[in-house]
């Protein structure tokens, strides 16, 4: 058997918390301010004024930038995939890298081969997160183009357009922030190879960064200020008959 008990104990502790966080995190930001809650309301926020402007040359800027940095990401996931991929054909240089580390558990080699799977098997999932985020940036894209301009912002068809652009904008953000989360999580994984404790510690860490940056920053209070001035900024616009900014 390549699995000690304690190895089968730590790889269902990091199914449990990788998956359990996801649950958590999806159900908490349905009631409780948080990056994702927080950043949907801007994103509402900027399609409104999207529909209001004339020149949207910033708005394409702005969304371009974004695209950048998830194609960044993405390429750079096939590089380690490959890099990993790599490593099969080095299980026995591997083995001797991690017989000579003290503390570390002894190797077994098929039990490098399957957590090497399972690496792999990560950033396989972190690059179909990448490009489908990238895909659903291009349909908003296209949504963006065929938006009319409403130069009152009292047309309650386009504020709904807009609002629906946020939809598309927010789950590709979502796609992308899922495959940041892999990011982390294969950190996890690769302390696997030394000792299953701490594999064990390694998740544990993961979900409480996570969790931390997610919910409790200083970034995630910023952003939960800004978007209460902008709600009271849009109910004053609107109240005197003009679009708040």
């Amino acid at each position: 058997m390549p699995f000690t008990p304690l190895d089968i104990i730590a790889l269902v502790i990091f199914v449990v918390l990788w998956t359990g966080y996801t649950w958590f995190a999806r159900k908490k930001a349905k009631t409780t301010d948080c990056i994702a809650r927080c950043l949907h309301q801007h994103r509402i926020h900027w399609m409104y004024e999207i529909m209001v402007r004339d020149i949207r040359v910033g708005d394409a800027a702005l969304l371009a930038n974004l695209e950048r940095n998830i194609a960044f990401f993405a390429s750079s996931t096939l590089l380690i995939l490959a890099g990993v991929l790599t490593l099969f054909a080095q299980v026995e240089r591997l083995e001797d890298v991690l017989s000579s580390i003290p503390y570390a558990d002894f190797p077994n080699h098929l039990a490098i081969q399957l957590k090497l799977t399972l690496l792999a098997f990560i950033f396989v999932i972190s690059f179909f997160q990448f490009t489908w985020s990238m895909r659903q940036y291009g349909f908003l894209n296209v949504m963006i183009g065929a938006a009319p301009l409403d130069t009152n912002g009292d047309n309650q068809n386009l504020m709904q357009y807009a609002r629906e652009m946020a939809i598309v904008q927010d789950q590709a953000a979502h796609s992308y922030n899922y495959g940041l989360r892999s990011y982390y999580f294969s950190l996890a994984v690769i302390s696997w190879f030394f000792h299953p404790a701490l594999f064990i510690f390694a998740s544990m860490f993961v979900v409480y960064t996570l969790f931390i940056r997610e919910f409790r920053s200083k970034a995630v209070k910023a952003i939960t200020k800004g978007q209460a001035l902008l709600n009271q900024e849009r109910e004053q616009g609107q109240g005197g008959g003009q679009h708040g900014t």
